[in-house]
């Protein structure tokens, strides 16, 4: 993944240890205090060698989100509970004039009823065991995951006609671990204790996280699969994988460990997507050489600009700003509801992606490939009898799964 030029770590002041920050970002982007104090704080953790920065930089629970820092040591918080949380981009075999908004609407209300046959086998085939957490996949869970339907805005560069067309109609999917994840986490502390000096790989408790978080983030790429095949079924569609980027993990890197918190972990010459909000556009970007210098890191959204407590007062004051929440400019429609969801989830709570862009140019990380506008945001969708049941049947097979791994535990 390459290192930064003139890589070093300092002392400070107050004779401190420090790694070197690298900020990948103009003063157009607008980061909060909060993220940059953090920044620091992930910076003087010890074993640490580099930080890299992104323009999606926001504070996070246990540290920023829109990073990646490079140590010789393993920091499972860094990485959260949502280990493999990602963004996976498919293209339906659908084309744009044949979509029928409306129609596809009410289609994409009962993507979450939709059965996906033999969970455990596709367990098996990712070489995962049939009965790690199949109850959960094809979840989206809350907060910032989406299913979105896709349309093409605009094509940048000549070229970009051969990898994306802008006949066909698009997903794509942001959501990780789910349960699983939170379950690691839980597990870690709970045998690990304190994980402020790290984890050493080479010990139990280091190596026990690795394998933990190396099948989570095979889970969700399976569980952000699953989601697209229900969406498109919903649709009567077939899909194809155009790409499948994770931003929440670990990667080795010649001895060290390089942790992507909220940063798409990507390869020169790869695809990624980079999420607006669910009314503003998204883009698809192909990485270029800079990110051997960036820990392999780009952004992987838009960044929040306000967290989810500071959106109430703010929008959705009354019905009619509620309702105005649930459309965009191009036409496009939000499927959520769960009133608080969609007031956090609003526009304004997230930075412009388009800068978020323009500043991975600049330093010479991203080419722009494409625009890709929201038709239709899924992020939740209740109040039918069948999804009553078939959360109820979710939590009758967690609950099972939780006493299995109590018994496992104790034995």
């Amino acid at each position: 993944m390459g290192t930064f030029p003139g890589d070093n770590v300092s002392m400070t002041n107050d004779g401190v240890r420090m790694a070197a920050i690298h900020h990948f970002f103009t003063a157009a982007s607008w980061i909060e205090g909060a993220a940059t104090v953090q920044l620091e704080q992930v910076a003087r953790l010890a074993s640490m060698q580099a930080v890299a920065a992104f323009p999606d930089l926001h504070p996070g629970k246990y540290g920023p989100v829109g990073m990646a820092a490079r140590a010789d040591r393993l920091y499972p918080q860094l990485i959260g509970n949502d280990i493999g949380c990602g963004m996976a981009l498919f293209e339906l075999d659908m084309p744009l004039r044949k979509l029928s908004l409306d129609k596809a609407i009410e289609q994409f209300r009962q993507l979450e009823t939709i059965e996906i046959a033999s969970l455990e086998e596709r367990l098996e085939e990712c070489g995962l065991p049939a009965d790690c957490h199949p109850h959960a996949l094809g979840s989206l869970g809350g907060g910032n995951h989406f299913c979105e339907l896709q349309a093409v805005h605009g094509l940048i560069g000549a070229d970009t006609h051969a990898t994306i067309d802008r006949q066909r109609l698009y997903l794509l999917i942001h959501s990780g671990s789910r349960s699983l994840g939170a379950l690691i986490v839980h597990d870690t502390i709970k045998h690990a204790g304190s994980l402020s000096e790290g984890l050493d790989a080479g010990d139990e408790a280091g190596s026990v996280w690795l394998t933990a978080h190396d099948s989570a983030v095979e889970w969700a790429k399976l569980n952000r699969r699953i989601i697209a095949e229900r969406a498109a079924a919903c649709l009567r569609a077939d899909l194809r994988l155009v790409v499948d980027v994770p931003h929440n993990l670990v990667r080795s890197d010649a001895g060290a460990f390089v942790h992507h918190k909220g940063s798409a972990a990507v390869s020169v010459g790869a695809l990624a997507p980079i999420a607006g909000s669910r009314a503003t556009l998204s883009y698809i970007v192909e990485a270029l050489p800079g990110t051997e210098f960036s820990l392999g890191g780009i952004s992987h959204g838009a960044g929040r600009k306000y967290d989810r407590q500071a959106m109430h007062g703010r929008v959705g004051l009354n019905r009619s700003e509620r309702e105005a929440l649930t459309g965009n400019s191009f036409g496009g429609r939000v499927i959520c509801d769960d009133r608080a969801l969609l007031i956090e989830e609003a526009a304004t709570a997230y930075k412009n992606a388009a800068t978020v862009v323009d500043d991975l140019v600049q330093f010479g990380l991203v080419r722009p490939m494409a625009s890709m506008k929201p038709l239709i945001t899924y992020k939740s969708a209740g109040g039918g009898a069948e999804v009553k049941r078939k959360d109820e049947r979710r939590a009758r097979e967690r609950r099972r799964d939780q006493s299995r791994e109590r018994r496992l535990r104790h034995d």
